[in-house]
């Protein structure tokens, strides 16, 4: 959920508001973005959403010092937040909320998107998303065997197995030759994968759920399928071409969603097309702990300009509600 200035947002958003509220709008958009280290904040949000403590940690900043300039920034409308729990993420707004002004914010958003950040800024970024990287990996390594029961808590399997499959299968791919399926989990998806193409690439960065999805494919005599120990940037990938990535379920596990998305486009054919399946935003923060969540699901509008940023376009997507009040969105996306 984002939380807006509320009389500030819908002043923005009225096309009919008074001369004196869109200038007000209008300067405090210049005021806000009149400020070396609130711009340095919009490059760090381009992609990826913060905490306070993470941002105050990247910046080297108080959170006194810091909460002002993200107040600036939230009441110009730069900026959106949701709660997760007792913590506040920050992200940059999406293009069109604002229509009077939307020019003048996608030149700013464009503007500082250019500049490359400090060396240093880059370093504490690098640091951060290990960390994140980290627990999610170490959760995993623990709670290997007890894979079902912590996913059962949100989503099981079941329960958006044959949907992911009839996208699949409704998608027309010239061509079926390779495959690859990120964080393949215990290995449940991979005899869809495996009947439908000639290869498949099982990709998983951690060993004790690699080890899992190989004792399934034995047990299924699958023998189309080559398991890869490492990420989207392993070099048993380095050349390789697929017609098909599928990411179930992985993405909120991973520290930067959208550097995972523009790296398996890298690897797409011209007519390749990427499948992801993942949860819609929701504010259950025990998830985190009980379920290795880094993410708290996302908002379309999030997988959807990821995707863009990685040079795919959304072709097809399908939403199913859980009884237990989580959504899962099943999205397709294929080169623009």
């Amino acid at each position: 959920m984002l939380v807006q200035d509320t009389a500030t947002a819908t002043a923005d958003s009225d096309p009919g508001a008074a001369p004196e509220q869109q200038l007000a709008a209008l300067a405090g958009l210049c005021k806000a973005s009149a400020d070396p280290l609130r711009l340095q904040v919009l490059r760090v949000l381009c992609r990826d959403s913060f905490g306070v403590s993470e941002l105050c940690a990247i910046f080297a900043i108080r959170q006194p010092a810091l909460s002002h300039h993200l107040k600036v920034l939230a009441t110009a409308g730069l900026v959106a937040t949701r709660r997760e729990g007792n913590s506040i993420f920050y992200r940059r707004v999406e293009l069109g909320q604002r229509a009077e002004l939307e020019a003048l914010q996608s030149q700013i958003f464009e503007a500082v998107d250019r500049i490359e950040l400090p060396q240093i800024i880059e370093e504490r970024l690098a640091a951060l998303h290990k960390r994140r990287e980290e627990n999610s990996r170490s959760f995993f390594a623990v709670n290997a065997q007890k894979f079902h029961q912590q996913q059962d808590l949100i989503a099981s399997y079941s329960q958006y197995a044959e949907t992911v499959a009839q996208v699949l299968r409704d998608t027309p791919l010239k061509q079926a030759d390779t495959a690859l399926e990120v964080g393949p989990g215990d290995g449940a998806f991979l005899p869809e994968l495996a009947q439908r193409f000639t290869r498949v690439l099982a990709l998983d960065n951690a060993e004790a759920m690699l080890a899992k999805a190989r004792e399934q494919a034995a047990s299924a005599r699958l023998t189309n399928i080559e398991f890869i120990h490492g990420d989207t940037r392993a070099p048993e990938l380095e050349g390789v071409a697929v017609d098909c990535v599928v990411i179930n379920m992985v993405l909120h596990h991973t520290p930067d969603p959208g550097q995972i998305l523009r790296d398996v486009a890298d690897r797409l054919t011209p007519e390749g097309v990427v499948l992801v399946t993942d949860l819609c935003r929701h504010d259950q923060a025990w998830a985190r702990e009980n379920c290795g969540d880094l993410w708290l699901g996302f908002d379309p509008g999030d997988l959807a300009r990821w995707a863009a940023l990685a040079g795919l376009k959304d072709l097809a997507s399908v939403y199913l509600a859980q009884r237990n009040g989580f959504q899962i969105q099943v999205r397709l996306f294929g080169q623009s």
